[in-house]
């Protein structure tokens, strides 16, 4: 018999690895006048990743050099592009100055003070509603965060206190923008610095489903109940929520179909849901892949929520113009239909979730928002999370 081997598919690394191990040579090259011929960068995700800067220029004032990113197996349009990252010294009042889009990040009684702004390729916010201001770059947080670590590390070893200026730059970004859905969210002119785990670890829609239906096997092997989220937003929302522990829940992803069949076929009593709004708001249509680019018709379900509540036409196109869900719940919170409009959302999840289950378990979802907190319980959830507790031995403990 002819033995089929399946190809591993390999991880790669984020922009914002590629910037914080870009700033790391820059600050080391500047601070010792030597080239860096390789950069160690510990990854939030535990993984260390020994990258070769591109392009290094230096003076005893300024530096910089690039790294190029590696997706890896996953089909992403930046594979291959060169991040930039221009360092230079400055004061550290002209340093706080400097970080006016994120006034919560500068410590001016710091040893080093780190500014990070964005040049060539690097996209700018120019719509409400995303994790940065409009105006700034797009720079997501951890990212910044993984740049001034280094960049603080580094000034340590060689015993400098001021600022440092870091100016991220893409020169292909502005040209692969085209190819995202970064114009759709209102940022222009280039991509996003991203990843929260600094690592891309790619997989196969197959295999990816596979992988949830073996963790669903093993954390139901002797349970009849599952708790699941689509993500970290999810895991954490459940940490501060519920008496659960951190790895108790099932990731889902996008599957949130895939995962009702699979639990069926598993012959378990019930799973329930706790996802952000930003996922499960697609569900309230009856789109049970929750990927982009399968299908992103956030707005329009949640403005026909509003609508069905004794919403307005201009209060409906005010919700079809966001960007964000949670910027759609605030124009629902000042037009005086949160309540309403959330209780019909939560209805249309409830009922596309037992649709799916074919009345073969049973389904519930609890909804939230990072910035309103908690948005609805489908109709089961009370019952679920009994039964829950119960299995776990919890019946002590409280539930939010």
């Amino acid at each position: 018999m002819e033995e089929t081997k399946k190809k591993r598919l390999r991880s790669g690394y984020t922009t914002g690895s590629c910037a914080a191990a870009a700033a790391q040579a820059a600050v080391h090259m500047m601070l010792s006048g030597k080239d860096v011929p390789e950069v160690r960068l510990d990854t939030p995700k535990g993984i260390t990743l020994f990258l070769e800067p591109a392009d290094s220029v230096w003076n005893s004032e300024e530096a910089s050099c690039a790294i190029q990113k590696d997706a890896g197996d996953d089909p992403d349009v930046t594979n291959g592009v060169f991040v930039y990252a221009h360092v230079r010294k400055c004061g550290k009042e002209e340093a706080v100055k400097r970080m006016h889009f994120f006034p919560d990040e500068a410590d001016p009684d710091a040893d080093v003070v780190v500014a990070i702004e964005g040049a060539e390729g690097v996209g700018k916010v120019t719509l409400p509603g995303l994790e940065q201001p409009v105006g700034a770059p797009a720079i997501n947080r951890v990212p910044r965060q993984m740049i001034t670590e280094e960049i603080k590390r580094i000034c340590a070893q060689f015993d400098y206190h001021g600022g440092i200026v870091v100016t991220v730059s893409i020169p292909a970004g502005e040209k692969l923008a085209a190819q995202t859905f970064n114009p759709r969210l209102g940022i222009m002119g280039g991509i996003s610095v991203l990843g929260t785990s600094g690592i891309v670890e790619p997989m196969s829609e197959r295999a990816l489903i596979e992988t949830i239906g073996v963790e669903m096997r093993q954390k139901g092997y002797d349970r009849q109940y599952l708790l699941i989220t689509p993500g970290n937003y999810g895991t954490d929302y459940l940490k501060g929520h519920f008496p659960f522990p951190d790895d108790e829940a099932v990731k889902c992803s996008n599957y949130v179909g895939q995962t009702i069949d699979m639990a069926v076929e598993q012959e378990l009593s019930g799973i329930l849901f706790v996802a952000h709004i930003g996922k499960f708001i697609k569900v309230a249509g009856g789109i049970m892949n929750t990927h982009s680019k399968d299908a992103d018709a956030r707005m329009e379900i949640l403005a026909s929520c509003a609508l069905r509540a004794g919403g307005s036409a201009k209060t409906a196109r005010s919700i079809l113009d966001c960007v964000t869900t949670d910027e759609g719940l605030r124009v629902i919170r000042e037009a005086g239909l949160f309540e309403p409009s959330m209780k019909i959302m939560t209805e249309k999840i409830d009922d596309y979730l037992k649709h799916r289950a074919r009345g073969m378990l049973k389904t519930g979802a609890v909804i939230f928002s990072n910035v309103f907190g908690e948005l609805g319980r489908t109709q089961d959830v009370p019952e679920l999370l009994e039964a829950l507790k119960k299995e776990r031995g919890m019946e002590e403990c409280s539930v939010l």
